[in-house]
């Protein structure tokens, strides 16, 4: 099978072109390293099956092409983090929504099968716990840029599933929730990278305000596998899933496991999110998915902890900081 992957020299993209590859397909991916990069592919450009294109999905020729010769579409390229989402509004609700209509205007052009990656931000304010597919969506106020993000993945939603009941293009929709792993930065306010980092660096752990706000973070590759199990049925079709861990921890916690995981004697300090971010910044309180669809459809079930995604970022970035040559300043 030959598979096109947007934003495949991402974190989670580059997972997936892995598991792609290790399945017998051909992959392709296109990437304009926004914010992946050359580093999180190097591996597989060996490969005679990989292939790779240093390019925007804007790129409507390319993309036509890259498209037609595929049998199956992953859609991961996206504006994503919310240090970048607060600074730059207008290009992320702009790639997250006009790239995504070209990819689905190109791929209905051949019925193409296209999963589109979403994100457990849409599920916004909501109280109703855990979020279901079907649950309402409840979001905060236009002047408030924080929730353009989870409003362009919405809209992300909604056009594919009006492809899907207009054109029948075969689309799945799923919500990922803080999806962690090897390769995964801080750059763009990612809150396990950064305690990890901060941590093996013997720095206090930054901790926004105040830390009792909680999180499911689900390993990487139980994510791709749960992806990979999505598009291997027809019955996914038409359909949106929460893919993600259900142990739900708060930052504060987060943060003293990874004190214990690296023996590091840091300190932990709380930031105001109108510090971190500014005035009014408005954040989810709790972030918890029912998987009970997935699990159903294609038996999708997480099988790393919490304390084996930890170990993973911990040990992955230890690796990088010695092979980089920065010295660590943490004695295990």
């Amino acid at each position: 099978m030959q598979v096109l992957i947007t934003g495949g020299a991402g974190f989670i993209g580059s997972h997936l072109s892995e598991a792609m590859l290790s399945a017998g397909h051909n992959v392709t991916i296109i990437d304009d390293l926004s914010t992946g990069s050359m580093e999180n592919i190097k591996h597989l450009k060996t490969d005679v099956r990989f292939e790779y294109h240093l390019d925007t999905i804007f790129n409507r020729p390319l993309l036509a092409e890259l498209i037609d010769v595929s049998d199956v579409v992953f859609h991961l390229a996206a504006a994503v983090g919310v240090h970048n989402i607060v600074q730059s509004p207008v290009n992320s609700i702009k790639t997250n929504v006009q790239g995504t209509e070209i990819v689905l205007e190109m791929a209905a052009r051949k019925q193409k099968r296209v999963l589109l990656t979403s994100t457990s931000e849409v599920y916004g304010k909501s109280t109703k716990f855990p979020f279901c597919e079907e649950d309402d969506l409840v979001l905060g106020p236009t002047y408030k840029g924080r929730w353009s993000y989870a409003c362009s993945k919405a809209i992300d939603e909604f056009l594919a599933l009006a492809y899907y009941h207009e054109s029948r293009l075969p689309v799945t929709i799923v919500r990922l929730f803080n999806t962690v792993g090897p390769r995964q930065t801080g750059r763009y306010g990612m809150v396990l990278p950064n305690l990890v980092r901060q941590a093996l660096m013997g720095e206090a752990l930054t901790v926004f305000g105040t830390g009792e706000q909680s999180r499911c973070f689900g390993h990487v590759d139980d994510v791709v596998r749960g992806i990979c199990a999505c598009m291997s049925t027809d019955k996914s079709i038409g359909q949106v899933f929460n893919l993600g861990a259900t142990e739900e921890v708060t930052i504060n916690q987060l943060a003293r496991k990874v004190l214990d995981a690296t023996g590091s004697k840091s300190k932990i300090v709380h930031v105001s999110y109108e510090k971190a971010y500014h005035q009014g910044f408005e954040d989810m309180e709790r972030r918890v998915p029912s998987i009970a669809k997935a699990k159903q459809v294609f038996g999708y079930e997480p099988t790393n902890s919490l304390n084996d995604v930890i170990s993973s970022v911990v040990d992955w970035m230890r690796e990088k900081t010695s092979s980089s040559g920065v010295a660590r300043h943490v004695v295990a």
